[in-house]
């Protein structure tokens, strides 16, 4: 692609990746006008606090926006926020955009970031008042001060948004009961020691799991949340119901360009180019070939803020003309109330692992591997170690596995050179 200094660049959504995409296209030297589209009210803004320190109150409003008005005028970036694109119409040359408000945006140049929404829960009274979701900062405004008042909570999903919630709401001295309809909590995400690890510290901290319980109805009265009816007849009592089931990638506009969408996004290659080899798409709303190339092939999508920054930086030296893949080693966190998770590379597909420390004293580490080939860490309260794995992977080493499980050994020191398995 060209990289034409007064080539208008167009990027619709305003989020952790349309963010890092403008921040790295001007790190790279491009120069032209840059506009960034974002449907929500409020400047980009950072979302990982939202299910965590902001509904407790630890966080200032203010304190979540990356950059005032100043930083986009010094860059050269039109930021416009408040107004939803539309419709968008292209072809090798440029195109226009035409948002909600009927302004039309010229472009030369397109970057899809538009990120994605919350699943909807599917049930009789998903409506009702009480019952929530978190995915933006209005949505968590609603529940920070329900949530913070609330004496009794379901919610519904025991993926990583609602455990951080979850354990957010005991904190503050509620009775909480997650609802998973699967056999494990995070069981996308992370080895099944990992959790059961995380699941019996939910329980020593008062929190009720139910597994393999399936939500049936939300009850509710006079248009209130009263409760939440499980598939064996369970009523669990709620006067607050949070929702966190997943995320569905928002494809619309892709799809009216006739790009390539699977269920999983907008199909992208190893340099976040769309079908049609001109615009790029980066961030929850996309999925591309693993860039870990010790994980199991195939397409993925990550959704999580080191994934969206390395796709959008891929995606601006696409746009900029440089030859650039994608192939970061993905890295997580979740804190779940006074639990800090750590997580590098990915442990699926693992033959053997590793355990070093005690599982009980919630101090441990996981170490998976495959072939005989270091593939991931999982830490609870052990930074130390998943930065020496973070660090090995990116370097494409190992750590022997017999080596590892004396957790006396700083892993840093076990390190050793390996195949690396990294395209040349």
């Amino acid at each position: 692609m060209s990289s034409d200094e007064r080539a208008v660049t167009l990027v619709v959504g305003a989020g952790q990746a349309g963010i890092s995409l403008v921040t790295a296209l001007r790190e790279l030297g491009d120069t032209a006008p840059v506009v960034l589209v974002g449907d929500e009210p409020e400047p980009p803004y950072e979302r990982p606090p939202l299910s965590k320190g902001y509904l407790r109150g630890d966080h200032e409003r203010d304190s979540l926006v990356f950059h005032d008005a100043a930083w986009f005028a010094d860059l050269g970036v039109e930021l416009v926020t408040g107004d939803r694109v539309e419709s968008i119409e292209r072809d090798a040359s440029g195109g226009s955009a035409t948002t909600a408000s009927g302004r039309t945006l010229a472009f030369d140049r397109l970057a899809l970031t538009t990120g994605a929404t919350d699943r909807k829960l599917p049930l009789d009274g998903a409506d009702l008042d009480g019952v929530h979701s978190v995915r933006t900062l209005a949505d968590a405004d609603r529940l920070a001060p329900r949530i913070r008042a609330a004496r009794e909570v379901v919610v519904v999903g025991g993926g990583f948004i609602g455990l951080e919630i979850a354990a957010g709401a005991r904190s503050l001295g509620a009775a909480v009961t997650v609802v998973e309809l699967t056999d494990r909590l995070l069981g996308r995400a992370v080895s099944p020691l990992l959790s059961d690890a995380v699941r019996d510290a939910h329980l020593r901290r008062g929190t009720r799991i139910l597994l393999q319980a399936g939500a049936v109805r939300v009850v509710g009265h006079d248009g209130a949340v009263t409760g939440v009816e499980l598939a064996d007849g369970t009523v669990l009592p709620a006067e607050l119901v949070v929702v966190g089931i997943g995320a569905v990638p928002r494809t619309e506009l892709a799809e009216q360009l006739g790009l390539l969408v699977e269920p999983l996004g907008i199909v992208v290659d190893e340099r976040a180019r769309a079908s049609d080899g001109l615009t790029v798409a980066a961030g929850d709303c996309a999925v591309g070939p693993n860039p870990f190339t010790r994980g199991e092939p195939g397409p993925a999508r990550l959704e999580s803020v080191p994934h969206a920054t390395d796709q959008a930086r891929v995606a601006a030296a696409t746009l900029a003309g440089h030859d650039t893949a994608y192939d970061s080693v993905p890295w997580f966190w979740s804190d779940q109330g006074d639990l800090r998770l750590q997580m590098a590379g990915l442990p699926h597909g693992a033959d053997r692992t590793v355990v070093r420390g005690d599982v009980a004293s919630e101090r441990f580490s996981i170490l998976s591997y495959r072939d005989g080939l270091l593939i991931a860490v999982e830490s609870l309260g052990v930074p130390a170690d998943y930065l020496a794995v973070k660090r090995a992977l990116e370097k494409g080493m190992t750590i022997e596995a017999d080596s590892a499980a004396d957790s006396s050994v700083p892993l840093k020191r076990l390190i050793t050179g390996a195949r690396d398995t990294r395209p040349a």
